[in-house]
């Protein structure tokens, strides 16, 4: 007879080794960290060896994370569209929105705190992160994860588990604040549905929006960038020469008409036409302002606006004479009555030219969207702002525009415009528009800020009729140009992080700076602090009697 000899010790001792890592491989699915921990030890006892423990311990933990992905994209997620719950389809759909701009560094993130990986991959699974991006991200976290443990451990021995329990706890700890912090929100969120306070919802709404923060939160680190920026260009006041054609170098207190009046000179194609309204009293003014309409053919509708102005403070779209009338019954600082550039695009164009150079460049461009409701015949104006998702963050701003025009229902597909002043401040929508450069375009901007003595860095602000006209340098009208303190707009871009917003202020303020400091050293003199202060002082104190702008 013949028969199958029973395995010897040495034979069987073989084996071991590759049945220690096998089950080292299960034990992942239970708890990996220990289990990689243990391999690591019987590495360093030489129990086991590293294309023994690593290969086994990896694909252990990298397939139990495609297990929960799995369990939650097929079985949950199958069960929820069958569900009562699939009523919240929408914000499934938002939340997928969101995970998918930010699954990567979530995903990595939960890697280095142990304690939030289940929750983690469960969701990655539930919101249908696409596979081959979470394989790839697991995958490669895994790997480095695994090697990093099992030489720890294979260094340090047993130290390790000490240290890794109290890690994992911390790990714990950081998932329930994040999960209690979450569940705070909600909390306010429901209680601001439960009593409709639109109020509360709003600023919430406008905290999670930074280009929605107050100037006192979002500007500090700015202030301290300038301050450094100080120290290195050897004064503040250097910035009051970046333009030396313009008073305080366009900081603040500059006359709008001056500008306009060069631009006029040098480049009326380019410019649209305006005149300061002169006159002591209503009367004066009214006539002056009939002798402008007439000299320089200004048609209904036209824009009146405050000569010292910023973020589109009194700016009036005129389309009726009575408007002209009760306006200017309002106002009693210097105006100018400016023709309306129908456009209907406008962007904002931020140029810069070092002293002493023979060609300028374009920093920025940003793209300004008016924005509007359409009414559905059934909702008033005002509810109408409350349900658009942007609009209601500032709604305020636009209500009050409104006045009693917020209580009118509009036809169905009747469209009504929020804003008609280009400003971030009035309400419009900023976009990042540097697609719109050409070479075109920037020789065109180049050659008309050439002309305006004294003009070396700060915006224009243009209304144009199609993109390809712009894009070929013809056909806009500059209704502004701003000096020193003006912005590159384009920071508002609601896609834009933080910090991307500060560091192209940080790198716009050195251009500032690093071009006053040029002019400085040609001899331009600077305007002391002090006045620049008082002047600042008055015209805050002047732009509060301004009347609300369109």
């Amino acid at each position: 007879m013949t028969g199958t000899l029973p395995m010897t010790a040495p034979e069987l001792a073989d084996w071991m080794p590759l049945a220690k890592a096998f089950g080292f491989f299960l034990a992942t699915f239970v708890l990996e960290d220990v289990a990689t921990v243990g391999a690591g030890l019987l590495l360093a006892t030489g129990g086991i060896t590293w294309p023994l423990a690593f290969p086994f311990c990896f694909f252990g933990i990298w397939l139990g994370d495609a297990g929960l992905y799995a369990v939650a994209r097929f079985a949950g997620r199958n069960w929820f569209d069958r569900s009562a719950w699939k009523k919240y389809a929408p914000q499934v759909a938002r939340s997928e929105e969101w995970f998918a701009r930010r699954g990567t560094a979530i995903l990595i993130f939960s890697r280095i705190f142990p304690g939030t990986r289940l929750p983690t991959y469960l969701a990655a699974g539930f919101l249908r992160i696409d596979l081959t991006r979470f394989l790839v991200i697991t995958g490669a976290a895994a790997l480095v994860w695994t090697a990093a443990i099992l030489w720890l451990a294979e260094t340090f021995g047993s130290k390790l588990l000490v240290w890794l329990q109290a890690y994992k706890h911390a790990g714990l700890i950081l998932l329930a604040a994040g999960l209690g912090l979450l569940a705070v929100l909600h909390y306010l969120r429901l209680l601001a549905m439960k009593f409709e306070t639109r109020r509360l919802t709003t600023w919430l709404g406008r905290c999670r929006h930074w280009e929605f923060w107050p100037a006192w939160l979002f500007y500090p680190p700015v202030i301290l960038h300038a301050a450094w920026l100080a120290v290195k260009y050897r004064g503040l006041s250097v910035v009051t020469v970046a333009n030396p054609g313009i008073f305080t170098g366009g900081m603040v207190g500059e006359s709008k008409m001056d500008t306009l009046k060069d631009l006029s000179r040098h480049s009326p194609e380019f410019t649209a036409r305006a005149e300061l309204i002169k006159g002591a009293d209503q009367a004066s003014r009214l006539r002056s302002l009939q002798t402008i309409r007439a000299q320089l053919g200004i048609d209904l509708p036209f824009i009146l606006k405050p000569n010292l102005g910023q973020r589109g403070d009194g700016v009036k779209l005129v389309r009726e004479e009575a408007q002209a009338v009760q306006y200017l019954s309002l106002f009693t600082a210097p105006l100018v009555a400016q023709a309306y550039a129908p456009g209907p695009l406008e962007a904002g164009i931020f140029y810069y030219r070092f002293p002493g150079e023979t060609r300028g460049q374009i920093f920025a461009i940003t793209e300004k969207i008016f924005p509007v409701v359409t009414g559905d015949g059934r909702s008033t104006v005002a509810e109408l702002i409350w349900q658009d998702r942007r609009a209601r963050l500032i709604a305020g701003k636009y209500l009050k525009r409104l006045g009693t025009r917020q209580e009118i229902v509009l036809a169905e597909g009747e469209i009504l415009k929020l804003v008609e002043t280009g400003n971030h401040a009035q309400g419009c929508i900023f976009r990042d528009g540097m697609r719109l450069w050409t070479l075109e375009l920037e020789n065109r901007i180049d050659e008309i800020s050439q002309k305006v003595e004294g003009f070396f860095i700060g915006r224009y602000d243009l209304r144009y009729a199609s993109e390809a006209d712009l894009q070929a340098g013809k056909n806009f009208k500059i209704i502004e140009l701003n000096g020193a303190s003006s912005e590159a707009t384009s920071i508002y871009d609601p896609r834009n992080s933080l910090w991307s917003a500060y560091r192209t202020l940080f790198r716009q303020w050195e251009l500032v700076f690093a071009i006053g400091a040029a002019n400085r050293k040609r001899g331009c003199v600077t305007t002391p602090i002090r006045v620049v202060w008082k002047t600042w002082r008055e015209y805050h104190k002047l732009a509060a009697s301004y009347p609300l702008a369109d």
